[in-house]
């Protein structure tokens, strides 16, 4: 029974970016071991986090803001390029992939909210960087949340696209969900089912993400698709057992909520019919000291990268009102 509601959820679209590993064969060691020839749009460097993490960031333009990027589940700093390429000639921007993910270190780690949260600040403290505003998308989104609340300090602003955390799920979702989405699951799925995932994190999928999907099919060339396999439920057990809804109201720092207005990811659709992304987005803000929404349209959950000059305004025109205060 489990199995038949995990393919439902995945023909409806309600599985995020992460699906697309299928069943390994026996003839890996023919297989490239890893994803580090992937092209990134910038120059990639390398620093240590966590004592022994080494993860991958770029590091591009120029200001006395810094705005550090965080991507989602099943994603990676690439997914910030239109952000990126507009937004550095006013502020140094930073992307990085999470560990275990993209160019990072791959390893055998928790992949909890606050595991994710401390590599984050970890970088933050390496680079010692200052005037930090922190951008996260989805997964990353429940990442910098927790950031906040374990350290407040390090952060200036933030900005939550489309963030994951927001939506409530009782005890009894959160493990049906857990118990639905398995590495078997993940690892099961067809090339068709790869593509309309892909395309269901998107109101109109444009074409400038094919390159999504040809780096998924990509991955599962290599020997890491199995470590991605098995990361991805975790990551998605890590979401659903740290929630934040009731600890927004701790948050001090002033906060931008961007969400598409077409989103089909949140709320899930399955669980929550009831629910609007718009009445969960109006949900999570109203317990903000300082929060701001803006619902984009037509717009779906890569927000970023569907509505990038629309994200990059908003993201302008917040940070414009700290300096005019």
């Amino acid at each position: 029974m489990i199995y038949k509601l995990a393919w439902s959820l995945l023909l409806m679209g309600l599985l995020p970016l992460s699906v697309g590993c299928q069943q390994p064969d026996s003839e890996t060691n023919d297989k490239p071991k890893s994803m580090q020839d992937w092209i990134y749009p910038y120059e990639t460097k390398t620093i240590q986090v966590l004592d022994t993490v080494d993860v991958a960031y770029i590091d591009e333009g120029k200001g006395e803001t810094t705005l550090l990027f965080i991507h989602g589940l099943g994603s990676n700093l690439k997914s910030w390029q239109k952000n990126i390429d507009a937004l550095q000639t006013d502020f140094r921007c930073i992307a990085m992939d999470l560990p275990g993910y993209g160019k990072s270190e791959k390893g055998a780690y928790s992949f909890s909210m606050t595991f994710f949260a401390k590599a984050v600040a970890d970088l933050i403290l390496e680079l010692k960087l200052e005037n930090v505003v922190l951008v996260g998308h989805s997964m990353g989104g429940q990442t910098a949340i927790h950031l906040a609340l374990q350290n407040p300090e390090l952060l200036e602003q933030m900005v939550l696209v489309a963030p994951a955390g927001l939506e409530t799920f009782t005890q009894a979702e959160a493990d049906w969900f857990k118990a639905v989405y398995t590495a078997e699951v993940v690892r099961s799925v067809t090339d068709e089912q790869i593509v309309a995932n892909f395309h269901a994190n998107f109101h109109q999928f444009p074409e400038d993400a094919q390159f999504m999907i040809d780096d998924r099919f990509q991955m599962r060339e290599t020997v890491e698709y199995d470590h991605f396999c098995k990361m991805v439920p975790k990551c998605v057990q890590g979401m659903l057992s740290e929630p934040v809804i009731d600890r927004l109201s701790e948050i001090p720092l002033p906060v931008l909520v961007l969400y598409g207005a077409e989103d089909s990811l949140i709320p899930n659709r399955l669980l929550h019919a009831d629910l609007t992304t718009k009445s969960v987005a109006e949900q999570g803000v109203s317990r903000l000291q300082n929060g701001q929404l803006e619902m984009l349209s037509p717009c779906g959950h890569f927000v970023q990268w569907e509505c990038a000059e629309e994200v990059n305004e908003a993201i302008r025109s917040f940070l414009s009102k700290k300096g005019s205060e």
